[in-house]
């Protein structure tokens, strides 16, 4: 089997392929999907697997940018993977994870992140479970009555929303960018410019923007979907919540993706069940130090930790750290086996995807009783809660 880039004479393999693993596409679906993963084939962002001639698996790498506690990282985006019917139980989809994993690697990302089909495939590479994303579904009605004094958009409204489309790409990338940072958010992610254009095109989809926020929704059998609703403001959020909710008298609810805290789940009059239905996805350090380095920090921590982490895959990640977190940044420095007692203690001693889980925020005691952490302190995990503790999350699937 040979693992290689593929190149535009091989995408109607791939769609083949595609189709034999996650059913059909419509035609305009078909043509939607080449339009995408067209300018990533250049970038050798799309892996193949081949046995001789025949084209067996595939692996995309999307290039993402990622939010940990406000900070962007360089994300690699691991998606379309198959294995033809046929050639399924031959490893196929393990040699591409690994090569997949390589691959981001080489395109700088510090850090990677899939929806999993199934977790001992991606979970053997060094992926662990880390966040979610969740869709709530809530009645129209209850959006319509947020936008109160000031908040309502239109004529008699202080947010002025407009239609956006593909023009407007660099301008929802940078206001994701400030709204991110702003809340200290961890685990949203965005596309770049030509993904969001070609989004932005799709005649099925509503999108109004505004100063500090944006929102995409869609008609579905009668009733509302968001796809994304991203707000600075409180004002804004009301703005465009109300505005989805406006459809009331025809659709009576709307199904969202949003942050398992959105502050839209505090503006409703009545709440006492949520509606929630959640999909996990699993994410990995593909550069320990890059990754550290680049993510946000609360700024009142202060802490030097030693960990020694195990990565079969990525040698350098592998090893005994410092981890040291002051001032709102972070680092990890190489240190002599021996460091240990200079550090403070005993080394917490990690896997790579008990590094990468608690990067995403899942609790040292979760990690300990899964196997995932040992070693360290009754304090020393309690810094490592203050440090990276966040509650992971995305509002796209991919």
């Amino acid at each position: 089997m040979e693992i290689r880039h593929l190149t535009s004479d091989d995408l109607d393999a791939v769609l083949d392929n595609r189709r034999r693993a996650f059913g059909p596409l419509s035609g305009g679906g078909a043509e939607t999907w080449r339009k995408l993963v067209s300018p990533m084939l250049p970038e050798g962002r799309y892996l193949g697997a081949f046995d001789g001639p025949r084209l067996v698996g595939t692996a995309r790498i999307n290039p993402y940018v990622q939010w940990w506690h406000g900070r962007p990282l360089s994300m690699g985006g691991v998606a379309g993977v198959t294995v033809a019917p046929e050639d399924r139980g031959r490893g196929v989809g393990r040699a591409l994870t690994h090569a997949a994993i390589e691959r981001c690697a080489e395109l700088g990302h510090a850090v990677s992140a899939l929806y999993p089909a199934t977790t001992p495939v991606y979970r053997s590479a060094g992926y662990e479970h880390a966040g979610v994303l969740q869709r709530i579904t809530v009645p129209a009605e209850a959006l319509r009555t947020l936008g109160g004094p000031g908040g309502a958009a239109g004529p008699g409204g202080t947010v002025k929303l407009r239609r956006m489309g593909p023009a407007d790409a660099a301008e929802v990338v940078a206001l994701i960018g400030r709204v991110h940072a702003a809340a200290r958010a961890s685990g949203p992610l965005s596309f770049d410019e030509r993904t969001w254009r070609l989004w932005l095109e799709d005649d099925d989809d509503f999108c109004y923007l505004a100063e500090d926020g944006f929102v995409v929704y869609r008609w579905s059998d009668g009733n509302i979907e968001v796809d994304n609703l991203l707000a600075g403001s409180e004002a804004t959020a009301r703005a465009l919540w109300s505005m989805v909710g406006s459809a009331s008298t025809v659709a009576k609810s709307v199904k969202a993706f949003v942050d398992p805290a959105d502050p839209v789940l505090w503006m409703l009059r009545e709440r006492s069940k949520d509606e929630v239905s959640q999909t996990r996805w699993m994410f990995r350090l593909i550069d320990l130090p890059a990754a550290v380095e680049g993510r946000g920090f609360p700024a009142g921590v202060r802490a030097e930790i030693p960990v020694e982490v195990t990565d079969a895959l990525r040698p350098g990640n592998a090893g005994p750290w410092l981890l040291r977190v002051d001032g709102g940044a972070g680092s990890v420095t190489r240190r002599d086996a021996t460091g240990g007692d200079r550090a403070g203690g005993d080394a917490t001693r990690l896997t790579i995807g008990g590094m990468s889980a608690l990067f995403a925020g899942v609790p040292t005691a979760t990690l300990r009783r899964a196997g995932l952490l040992s070693g360290g302190s009754p304090d020393t995990d309690d810094a490592l809660d203050a440090a990276f503790g966040c509650t992971a999350y995305m509002i796209d699937y991919f």
